[in-house]
């Protein structure tokens, strides 16, 4: 198992190395009168993970009550999307228009309570073992991310970069470990694209040479290398990441990606810029609220420089929206004006602008975007006017990747409480994104003791892509 200080391959590194049938009908009917193409069995080439971490309200977001009683409901309004029928907050407008280009799972459930024990059954598609909980102290991650598990399937050949993260690692007290490659080894976590704030930019320093360095001595360093013969394992999976670490440094495509500088300023200034975090916020009790959030002022350029990844050819683009606990989706206060001063409309914004984007460049089919958090809130507003944590019944959305424009696959009860029918667990979502890179999710993949698992315990949701 690997620890989460391993779990990234950061700029320190690199310098020591180089040293069923739910799907809506008439969501489906619709969509096929508008003219949407159906999606054929071919497998994405890429796929961008949007991670909402701290809990959005499902209920004041992509499936509002409406009807129901008014400690359920909420003040927000429902307002008509591009599918007939569908409607969806207020505070979305810009994804309002874009709809008829995504599909909505809304019977996402799980017992996981807590962010950490609900993040890492979101993002690896497997509970933590033990009881629900928050990790007090570091701890190893398991099962792999679904990054690091594409990675490993594709070792055969690989990408120069297979698996990317922007902007941080995110975390509660310690950094939640569903981020890396877990028993896969640290040959298959990610690449942080680490966000230089003040610069509005993203480090590109990190793939620069250390000083006194000459390409030709690098060079001359990898030939070296690559003459010694290592027998155990722990040193071959070493020399395996000199090899990534040297090709990384050598990238002038990865390079070129991540100097964002090079977007016109209409398409930076459509991805949206955001004001600065605030000293101290509203949340009860000590200042909490997404408004103090690290690096908010990037969190729709996040989304631009997941595309300019996902163009440079990197499969799997993990896109962390908050990185810290308490500042970020976790509306246990005000929940309301969290939402719509501070989350909902740099959502909107960044979003909107990155499924636009890669449908115009052509992309959008070839690319799935998931966008999702580990869980949503409680139905009934908490005395505080927030919602608190809510597994039971969640939304996860999909965009792209050949999904059947307009598409809802379950529903939540009357007061979005549970599933009232088709629940969705992570592994059934997991499996989804693994079929749409097109692996059978019963494929076995091997820890470093060659112990075999099931690459998900779920099944893929094929009905939101228009297939039985």
């Amino acid at each position: 198992m690997i620890s989460p200080e391993s779990m990234l391959l950061t700029r320190r590194k690199l310098l020591q190395f180089s040293g069923g049938m739910g799907l809506n009908l008439g969501g489906l009917w619709r969509a096929q009168a508008q003219g949407i193409a159906q999606t054929t069995s071919t497998p994405v080439k890429a796929c961008i993970l949007v991670f909402y971490y701290g809990g959005p309200s499902h209920i004041d977001t992509y499936d509002m009550k409406p009807d129901g009683p008014s400690e359920i409901r909420g003040e927000f309004k429902p307002i008509q999307t591009s599918v007939p029928g569908l409607h969806i907050s207020e505070h979305l407008p810009r994804m309002a228009r874009l709809m008829h280009k995504t599909a909505l799972v809304r019977s996402v459930t799980h017992q996981a309570r807590l962010h950490d024990s609900a993040s890492i059954h979101a993002l690896t598609g497997r509970p933590l073992e033990g009881p629900d909980r928050e990790l007090f102290a570091p701890q190893p991650q398991t099962f792999p991310s679904y990054g690091g598990a594409i990675s490993y399937l594709n070792r055969q050949n690989p990408a120069e970069t297979p698996f990317a993260t922007v902007p941080f690692v995110f975390q509660n007290v310690h950094p939640v470990p569903c981020q890396g490659g877990g028993f896969l080894g640290a040959a298959y976590d990610p690449l942080l694209i680490d966000v230089d704030i003040k610069g509005l930019k993203y480090n590109v320093e990190m793939l620069k040479l250390a000083d006194g360095l000459e390409p030709q001595r690098s060079r001359f360093r990898q030939e070296l290398l690559d003459q010694i013969e290592y027998s155990s394992p722990d040193n071959i999976r070493l020399k395996a990441l000199y090899h990534r670490a040297h090709k990384l440094l050598s990238s002038q495509r990865l390079k070129q990606a991540m100097d964002i500088s090079q977007e016109s300023k209409a398409t930076r200034d459509r991805y949206g810029f955001f004001p600065a975090p605030l000293p101290v916020g509203e949340g009860g009790g000590g200042g909490n609220g997404a408004e103090m959030g690290m690096a908010r002022e990037m969190r729709g350029q996040n989304m631009l420089m997941a595309r300019r990844l996902v163009e440079a050819g990197i499969p799997f683009v993990n896109v962390h929206d908050f990185k810290q606990q308490g500042q970020n989706w976790d509306a246990h206060y005000k929940c309301f004006n969290q939402h719509k001063s501070f989350l909902l409309p740099m959502a909107d914004q960044g979003l909107s602008a990155l499924i636009e984007d890669l449908d115009a460049r052509g992309l959008l089919d070839s690319t799935l975007v998931v966008a999702m958090g580990e869980f949503g809130r409680t139905p009934k507003i908490n005395g505080d006017g927030g919602r608190d944590h809510w597994p039971d019944c969640y939304t996860v959305m999909f965009a792209g990747g050949g999904v059947q424009g307009g598409a809802i696959y379950g529903a939540s009860d009357r007061m979005g409480a549970y599933p009232s029918r088709d629940p969705v667990t992570p592994g059934d979502i997991a499996a989804t994104i693994f079929w749409r890179f097109g692996f059978d999710p019963a494929t076995e993949i091997h820890d470093q003791t060659a112990r075999p698992h099931r690459l998900a315990t779920g099944e893929p949701i094929k009905s939101i892509f228009g297939m039985v």
